[in-house]
């Protein structure tokens, strides 16, 4: 890595177009702040920010597109995307770290630059005015701001040293003067100037710094480490969705785990998820060699290793996240040596899951996922006893298309108990979910639907014929060989005759009746997974 210089050609023509057009109009141009920080780094910069001593509204007289709405003097430049099919850079700069709102006090929820411009594309690029800023009554936004003449006092501002970096591309000139490449080189994450200060200024700074720690694998300087502890107990000012989105960081970094270990030694879970910290002692002991946060822990590792998306990660740190709650001694397990149960945690946790994304105000998709991966988590505990209709009636608890992110999550958890999944368990698993995707597993995958119950059996809409939907697919789901139009068709007349109640009960039931022993593999599935059953 090459510390005293920025590789120009890993700049986009884009960038350097608008930083060229502010310097030929007569005024300084830098880009700032994360983007020059992840051009040192060899990183691939997420946003692009530049920074000058040009007001807002000159900023605007230059270019012929610009979205400006916000008080904190970061305009939104447009500029068109001149390659057909590319996607711009990002809309908007969000906690994401880098110059204009990020680096300053504004937040994506007050500088909403722009969304939809136009059926055009285009890459945006957010260039803001040098400033001071003053007073921070809410411990996030600053009272006063006032535009200022040099890029020296703007970048006082900064948070941290790293981020304190700016490039005149024209002149190949880099500005360092609070040591921000030092820090690069030593990998140390510390403030510009008084942590107490900065993180006086903006509270949430505390939780950035953790973020950025296991994001790039850097350590937070001692005094910085002093200043999170001090400002901790402020981070609970800070609105849930600004909270999420530094979690959301964490928990996508290359280590997680040193992230949430850190935001509990500084005092800082307590703001994000604090029923986490009920696993920590919480001895399990039989299979588990750790307690309950060590081996939650070490399930989000190995998602994070396999580089599996949010929601895999997040059912992975909560799936056994009601353990603590559910925790009872039984003398009368283990011969007699007793040891501890753990009935019905997954029901627990799923609730307590829901509960926690709902607080952090995670989508309702996320909240509905995740809560059913923890959930169902302990589905395929047992293949001695597993049957392909209790599979069945899995996938249509999770879903078609969430039945391998549940055997994701499944991996996690054996991974997080230092224990690799035997190979033939594994096949079998596999073998039995395929087969059991074959099978309808909702209603639409029936061979006859509503408007054949209405056309050719002559039923009248309405929730009766909904019932009967239901029962028959629960009848498919303990036998998929009557999956036919003509077996259906036989089984709707008959269900037709029953009384309301009855039928109600049978079509209401389906989802959650027990699954009987099941006989039928189909033998292709079972030749390519190698499973051979006697």
């Amino acid at each position: 890595m090459k510390q005293n210089h920025i590789e120009d050609a890993r700049i986009p023509d884009y960038v350097k177009d608008v930083s060229n057009r502010i310097q030929e109009a007569g005024y300084e141009a830098y880009i700032v702040g994360g983007c020059v920080r992840d051009l040192v780094l060899g990183r691939e910069p997420k946003d692009w920010d530049i920074t000058t001593n040009a007001k807002p509204e000159d900023v605007q007289a230059i270019f012929e597109k610009t979205v400006y709405e916000n008080r904190f003097g970061t305009v939104a430049v447009c500029i068109p995307t001149r390659t057909s099919g590319t996607k711009p850079d990002g809309v908007i700069s969000s906690t994401e770290s880098g110059g204009g709102a990020s680096e300053g006090n504004a937040s994506a929820e007050d500088v909403t630059l722009i969304q939809n411009i136009s059926e055009v594309e285009y890459y945006i690029v957010e260039v803001t005015t040098y400033r001071k800023e003053a007073g921070y009554s809410d411990n996030r936004h600053p009272d006063k701001i006032e535009f200022s003449k040099t890029i020296e006092e703007d970048l006082m501002r900064r948070d941290f040293t790293m981020n304190a970096l700016a490039y005149d591309i024209s002149k190949g000139h880099l500005k360092d003067i609070y040591g921000g490449l030092r820090d690069i080189t030593d990998k140390v994450i510390r403030t510009v100037g008084s942590a107490d200060e900065r993180f006086g200024e903006d509270v949430l700074r505390v939780l950035r710094a953790v973020r950025f720690s296991c994001e790039m694998n850097f350590a937070i300087s001692y005094e910085t480490l002093e200043a999170i502890s001090k400002h901790s107990s402020k981070l609970g000012t800070i609105s849930h969705e600004r909270i999420r989105d530094e979690f959301i960081k964490i928990i996508m970094a290359d280590d997680p785990m040193s992230g949430i270990s850190l935001a509990i030694r500084l005092g800082l879970n307590k703001f994000i998820v604090p029923e986490l910290e009920e696993g920590v002692g919480c001895e399990q002991k039989g299979e588990h060699i750790y307690d309950v946060f060590e081996h939650i822990l070490h399930a989000l590792g190995h998602a994070a290793e396999k580089k599996w998306p949010l929601e895999i990660r997040l059912a992975a740190l909560f799936h056994d996240i009601g353990k603590p709650k559910t925790r009872r001694w039984d003398g009368s397990k283990a011969g007699g040596k007793g040891k501890y149960t753990f009935y019905g945690h997954e029901v627990v946790g799923a609730r307590m899951t829901r509960k926690i994304l709902e607080r952090l105000r995670f989508s309702r998709e996320i909240q509905e996922n995740v809560s059913r991966f923890v959930r169902y988590h302990m589905f395929f505990s047992d293949t001695e006893t597993i049957t392909l209709s209790a599979v069945r009636r899995t996938i249509v608890n999770v879903g078609r298309e969430h039945i391998w992110d549940l055997m994701k999550v499944r991996e996690c958890d054996r991974v997080g108990m230092k224990k690799k999944e035997a190979p033939l368990r594994l096949r079998k698993y596999h073998a039995m979910i395929e087969e059991a995707l074959r099978s309808p597993t909702s209603v639409g995958m029936l061979k006859i639907d509503g408007k054949y119950l209405i056309e050719e059996l002559h039923m009248k809409p309405g929730p009766r014929m909904g019932w009967i939907l239901h029962a028959m697919l629960d009848s498919c789901l303990d036998d998929d060989s009557i999956n036919t139009v003509e077996k259906l068709s036989e089984r709707a007349i008959e269900l037709d005759k029953l009384d309301d109640q009855t039928l109600k009960s049978m079509g209401e039931a389906g989802k959650n009746a027990k699954a009987e022993k099941e006989d039928g593999e189909l033998e292709e599935i079972r030749k390519k997974h190698g499973i051979y059953m006697h």
